[in-house]
């Protein structure tokens, strides 16, 4: 700056005009400076390294470029040409000094958040990250350094050692607990959550309380992202999932089997003893066919053996409708294609209901996924549906108002013949 004032003072310039000229000047070199050295790291340097990541295919090479990484970091070329020429400006050196340290603190956190979350991406490429997300301890690291850099920045401005600073946090350590309530809280969750294998990434979840029923889509320090089967976003805090309790499906979807626990009603005034007409009938039904030859045979030993009087059938054993229609129930889940054969089957009779007689069939799909799993329930009642009145039973179900209209229509056409 010296030898530029001297410069335009030979010119003849006025003396005070001429010293803040020399300063503008200088300023004004050292701005193109930073401009030039920004552009020629940009547009050179930046690129050679893209080029080469491009070039050799490296693995992480995207996802780094991704999170401009490089380019952020670039940014600091300047702070460091300001830093290095603030001895010319002797009056200002130490603000312009702090200033620049200041601004490449805060460039290092920028890069060092962009390297964080490029190490988060690059981790999800596994699929230990399903199981063990990082994601919440990366947004600790995060924490810890933004209070360790903003201690170093106060402390660079007021020209004090940051150990200063760092003896009054023991103070400030409630309130600092009050205002990372939530992230302490959710630190704690997520190292219970992924050492205790709770949650994962893409497990299904059902939590009414919050209102989410749906895929986990990302786990962080402090929420849960629930993305719900009608395509909207359930945020719940991460201690929530250790303080409340939920339904978590991955059981079911890595067991290969889901289940179906279903009642049909019947209408009780339907079921009766089979006469042998019905029994015939039934013999020549495939599913039954084992089963009617077998009972027959069970029952006549069990009847001659112990004298029973089969004139009334309330005497001894024989068989119903509602017993036949179960065993057929039993052997028709046992040949569905549908239905997984490993897995728990059970066709019972639950208690009687003003809704009828609940036959209940128990049974698990061979497949998990959702648009199946129904499609297979729903073929197997609609037969059932179909069935039922084959063997004389009726499925029962709440009079209708064309039920109630087709009574009164026969009442009044009683009632017409009688009085006519």
């Amino acid at each position: 700056m010296e030898s530029i004032y001297k410069l335009l003072v030979e010119y003849g310039m006025n003396a005070e005009i001429a010293k803040y000229l020399s300063v503008f000047i200088q300023i004004l070199i050292i701005a193109i400076l930073c401009i030039l050295a920004n552009f020629i790291t940009k547009s050179i340097v930046i690129r050679i390294i893209n080029h080469y990541v491009t070039k050799t295919h490296f693995k992480w090479g995207n996802i780094i470029l991704e999170r401009k990484i490089f380019r952020k970091l670039s940014h600091i070329v300047p702070a460091l040409i300001i830093y290095h020429f603030s001895t010319t400006f002797p009056s200002y050196q130490s603000w312009i000094i702090k200033g620049a340290i200041t601004y490449i603190i805060i460039v290092g956190l920028m890069v060092l958040d962009s390297f964080l979350n490029a190490v988060d991406d690059i981790y999800r490429t596994y699929e230990i990250s399903k199981v063990k997300p990082i994601k919440g301890y990366i947004q600790v690291v995060k924490i810890v350094v933004v209070i360790i850099a903003g201690i170093i920045i106060i402390a660079n401005l007021i020209g004090k050692s940051p150990a200063i600073l760092l003896s009054g946090i023991g103070a400030l350590s409630a309130v600092l607990m009050l205002i990372f309530k939530d992230s302490l809280l959710g630190l704690v969750a997520g190292i219970q959550l992924t050492s205790n294998d709770m949650v994962r990434v893409g497990d299904w979840i059902e939590m009414p309380k919050y209102g989410a029923d749906g895929d986990i889509i990302e786990i962080s320090l402090n929420t849960v992202k629930v993305q719900n089967f009608d395509k909207t976003i359930t945020t719940v805090p991460s201690y929530a999932l250790i303080s409340d309790s939920f339904i978590n499906w991955r059981g079911m979807q890595n067991s290969g089997g889901r289940r179906m626990k279903r009642p049909i009603f019947i209408d009780t005034n339907s079921i009766i003893f089979c006469t042998e007409d019905m029994i015939e009938k039934f013999k020549n039904i495939h599913y039954l066919r084992d089963y009617i030859d077998n009972k027959e045979r069970e029952i006549e030993e069990y009847n001659a053996k112990n004298e029973v009087n089969r004139n009334n059938k309330v005497n001894g054993r024989a068989m119903t409708n509602i017993g036949v229609f179960r065993a057929y129930i039993t052997n028709y889940l046992k040949n569905h294609s549908g239905i997984n054969q490993e897995m728990t089957q059970m066709v019972r009779q639950l208690e009687p209901t003003e809704h009828g007689l609940p036959i209940e069939i128990y049974a698990f799909s061979n497949d998990v996924r959702w648009a199946v799993y129904e499609s297979v329930q729903s073929d197997i009642f609609d037969h059932l549906f179909a069935v039922a009145p084959e063997f004389g039973l009726r499925v029962y179900q709440n009079p209708t108002g064309n039920d109630l209209r087709n009574m009164m229509d026969e009442r009044l056409y009683v009632k017409g013949d009688g009085t006519s």
